[in-house]
């Protein structure tokens, strides 16, 4: 009786090749589709004067947008409101959130899952939905605040109080993403690093300064990255609901005055630009905290 051959071992080529990147084609598919195309299609707006209308031919200018945006003060003074933007908010997404954080490893049982809802319940509120609380809470004379501080103050419309003002909320919003961050850095270090260091007579604060903060610091550097790369995004629906802009354009940061640009001037071309080196300036910003955070990590390693 005749042996069943066994089956021949297929090749390494071939359909196998292929089998990872079928896996990534539909995740490649919408990189490209819904970042890297409008991307290109942006830089490519940027270089013509248009006002969007369908009617209206677009006439190709160069690089006259980037030029004219340059020398526009308001473009400069809208980048250092974003940089006092996300200074403002480093302490609502890295300080306030590790001190919570660690505050919270003293909580136990049913009082801790309390403790956790309610830092994290505000990460939930939608941003319109919180602005129109926020203005009925601030509102001059009979709003809460004013009611508490005895005071009648327009805080929202007060060009020394109204970035202030969007910057707390933001904070506020945010406080329970960073803290939801933070525990999960702090779940992933080994409890045998302290048991080693008590034993070695380490007090609690030389473990925290000496183990914990080490360990952590990825994890805060990854906080830093969100904040300066996603809070100027995230105050855009407060600021359109609350102060479009004002007053005085004490609110208008580099991404509220991209959409002025082509929404509110219909220059479509110069909002391009603003936005062609938003792009840029943030991925050179963003390339640097992820090297130094790859540092940190390795020589923690």
């Amino acid at each position: 009786m005749a042996r069943a051959r066994p089956p021949h071992p297929r090749s390494p080529g071939g359909g196998r090749f292929a089998v990872p990147y079928l896996y990534l084609a539909p995740a490649l598919v919408l990189l490209v589709v819904w970042i890297y195309r409008p991307l290109v299609q942006a830089v490519e707006l940027s270089t013509y004067s248009w006002n969007l209308l369908p009617t209206t031919p677009m006439k190709p200018v160069g690089t006259g947008n980037y030029e004219r945006l340059v020398n526009l003060p308001a473009f400069w003074d809208s980048v250092g409101r974003t940089g006092v933007l996300i200074a403002g908010m480093l302490p609502f997404t890295v300080v306030l959130p590790l001190l919570i954080a660690l505050a919270s490893r003293r909580v136990h049982g049913r009082a801790r899952t309390v403790y956790h809802a309610f830092v994290f319940v505000p990460f939930l509120v939608a941003p319109v939905a919180a602005a129109a609380v926020w203005r009925w809470l601030l509102h001059p004379g009979s709003g809460f605040v004013d009611q508490v501080l005895r005071s009648d103050r327009n805080w929202v419309y007060d060009v020394g109080t109204a970035h202030g003002v969007i910057i707390l909320i933001t904070g506020w919003q945010l406080l329970g993403f960073a803290v939801l961050v933070i525990w999960a850095g702090l779940a992933g270090i080994s409890g045998d690093y302290d048991e080693a260091a008590r034993v070695d007579g380490a007090s609690a604060r030389q473990i925290l300064r000496s183990i914990t903060l080490p360990l952590l610091s990825p994890t805060l550097l990854f906080l830093v990255l969100t904040t300066v790369l996603l809070s100027p995004t995230l105050t855009f629906p407060l600021i359109d609901s609350m102060t479009q802009g004002g007053p005085s354009q004490a609110t208008t940061n580099i991404y509220y005055l991209l959409w002025d640009y082509a929404f509110h001037s219909f220059d479509a071309g110069l909002s391009a630009a603003a936005g062609v080196l938003l792009f840029a300036g943030f991925g050179v910003i963003a390339g640097i905290l992820v090297w130094i955070s790859e540092k940190v990590a390795f020589h923690d390693d």
